[in-house]
């Protein structure tokens, strides 16, 4: 059995594109694990101009025409049929619609992870569009999915309301921890605030961000924000810091990756993410990963795990006032109360027990296996049939 991760893009790690990240980090350590495995991208620019990878990669043609895939991507199919099982990542998408009618019609199996795509606050993001293309595509994807891969209770509960089925398992993904030391919380006097990600104001929820900033600066004016990408709205995130009169505090440093963007996130006491929507951001776990204690919305998936650890702080609201109070809290008991070993060290647990991926693999692999002997069941004439 062969594991062909299918994905829009080229799982390229340095892009700020979520999805790239976590399909070049699973597929990495499923290669290290001994699964036979390959990402097959769909891309406008079938060009190999990504960092080295130990996995195979085979790259196909886009096209404008949104519901047209790559002849070769078909042929491969075909010559792949009968021993491989599909992961597709992503949603709401023609050409993924176009690829599995076809990999349905060669029997071949396929999960989806739609990445957030199915939660409410997504769905509602041209909803009458999407409903019309739920009903005469992307429910046909789904019926014919061996199992939908989510990722958190949002992801759950939104494709719940349009889509109630037997087949969606949550599974988080998994995380190495990297090889480097944990913060120290090197300077006490600027208390340092970090967030890593695209620079998208409402679905990353920057602007409860930015002013919830602003009021905890207030309090502590020597606190700093330091803001990791790039994205559309970053010029206007700028002009939000100015017109609050915190544009001093808060650093736009842009995209910054490897160990550029691992050092400035060592340099901060706390990681914030309050999301709108999301799937489960991997520089959530990054960040905890080196002993950042993690502010995080409810959209973020993550924040049941923040409380079970002790791992940082869990947003009630997705608001302004709110957020400020999680770093309040934050405040206190790294600075005052002398506790910024303890988040980090209940930080690093959290990571090595809930996303270990020598777990989460072995679950994987039991879907894929079993999605695979399922094909293969349904291959099977019946003898008395056989016989007529």
């Amino acid at each position: 059995m062969e594991i062909i991760h299918l994905i829009l893009g080229k799982a390229n790690p340095n892009r700020m594109n979520g999805v790239n990240k976590v399909v070049n980090e699973m597929a990495t350590r499923q290669f290290q694990a001994g699964y036979p495995v390959q990402v097959w991208g769909i891309t406008s620019n079938p060009i190999h101009d990504y960092p080295e990878r130990n996995f195979k990669t085979i790259l196909f043609q886009s096209y404008s025409n949104p519901f047209k895939i790559d002849p070769e991507l078909r042929a491969a199919f075909r010559n792949y049929a009968g021993n491989i099982v599909v992961h597709i990542h992503g949603a709401f998408l023609p050409t993924f619609y176009s690829a599995t009618k076809l990999l349905h019609s060669l029997n071949i199996p396929y999960i989806i992870t739609p990445h957030s795509t199915y939660n409410k606050v997504m769905m509602k993001k041209n909803g009458v569009i999407k409903k019309i293309y739920f009903r005469f595509f992307e429910k046909k994807l789904l019926d014919n999915a061996f199992c939908v891969h989510l990722l958190g209770k949002s992801e759950w509960e939104g494709l719940e309301a349009i889509y109630n089925n037997d087949k969606s398992v949550l599974i988080p993904y998994g995380f190495t921890k990297p090889a480097t030391t944990a913060t120290t919380f090197p300077n006490q006097q600027n208390f340092k605030v970090a967030y890593c990600g695209r620079m998208a104001i409402y679905p990353k929820g920057l602007d409860i961000l930015i002013h919830g900033f602003s009021h905890f600066n207030k309090l502590y004016p020597t606190s700093q924000l330091i803001l990791i990408g790039d994205g559309k709205d970053k010029s206007k995130l700028q002009q939000l810091s100015k017109d609050l009169g915190i544009e001093k505090a808060v650093d736009f440093t842009g995209g910054l990756f490897g160990n550029e963007k691992v050092n400035k996130l060592k340099e901060c006491h706390v990681f914030a993410h309050p999301s709108r929507t999301d799937g489960l951001p991997a520089t959530i776990v990054e960040a905890a990963s080196l002993g950042i204690p993690c502010v995080v919305s409810d959209a973020t998936n993550t924040g049941g795990f923040i409380t079970k650890y002790d791992a940082g702080y869990f947003m009630e609201k997705l608001d302004a006032k709110e957020f400020s109070k999680g770093l309040q809290i934050m405040y206190k008991r790294i600075i005052e109360k002398n506790e910024g070993v303890k988040l980090q060290e209940n930080s690093i647990r959290m990571i090595t027990e809930a996303f270990d991926w020598e777990l989460i693999l072995k679950k994987f692999n039991e879907i894929y296996t079993s999605a695979l002997m399922s094909s293969k069941d349904k291959n099977q004439i019946s003898p008395i049939i056989s016989m007529i």
